[in-house]
């Protein structure tokens, strides 16, 4: 038997649309954010969560409350949970994505965030944030995980055979797929409102799929 996690990203914020870095910082969702927390909802609506987390960001706690509300469960507020928090980019937080990720990266050859992952690798590149943060605020990988793992605990933790939700963020899901599954290519950036899914046992973690706006039909 096994645990089942359906890992949500968060509906379209502002701060999404505008290309801004958007870690433990938050902004409210975009009419677009919305619908893509409805058209989730719809998605997994047959599919009776035993359970409900989300970050505490109010863009993740609103998705996962549009889902519960199609949801068949009886379940109507996600568990807020810290440990499910977007990765923490410090001096970072709220700056234009494009221009940080060349200014990063570009002395290394590479001038966008999924160049910078594909070359150096997620963990890397979270480290590199880290380093190059002047207040030395941004989570290095070994303080993302160390925070990350201890949510998994908490799924581990769940009755054997459960099902899951957990609504969280796209570096984090990201991050998860680069660690467990690197073949699902985790340059492949999450979209608001994707899916990814999770089988969990006591002493493994397997990724049935990753990134999906639809449910693949032979899962």
């Amino acid at each position: 038997m096994a645990i089942t996690v359906y890992f949500v990203r968060h509906g379209q914020t502002y701060l999404n649309l505008y290309n801004r870095i958007q870690g433990w910082s938050d902004a409210p969702l975009t009419q677009k954010g919305l619908e893509d927390a409805k058209h989730a909802g719809e998605t997994l609506k047959q599919i009776n969560f035993d359970t409900a987390f989300s970050s505490d960001s109010s863009r993740a706690i609103i998705t996962a409350q549009k889902i519960l509300a199609a949801n068949s469960s009886a379940l109507t507020e996600p568990i807020i949970e810290p440990a499910f928090r977007e990765e923490f980019f410090g001096y970072f937080e709220g700056a234009d994505g494009p221009h940080t990720w060349d200014f990063l990266g570009r002395p290394l050859g590479m001038d966008n965030f999924e160049a910078m992952i594909a070359g150096l690798s997620i963990e890397k590149v979270r480290d590199m944030i880290h380093d190059a943060d002047p207040y030395g605020d941004a989570e290095s990988n070994d303080a993302f995980w160390q925070r990350f793992d201890s949510g998994f605990d908490i799924l581990r933790q769940q009755p054997d055979g459960s099902t899951v939700l957990v609504v969280s963020h796209g570096t984090a899901i990201r991050s998860i797929v680069s660690r467990f599954a690197p073949e699902m290519n985790p340059t492949d950036s999450p979209k608001n409102g994707s899916i990814t899914k999770l089988s969990l046992t006591n002493t493994s973690t397997k990724i049935d799929f990753f990134n999906k706006l639809t449910l693949p039909t032979d899962m």
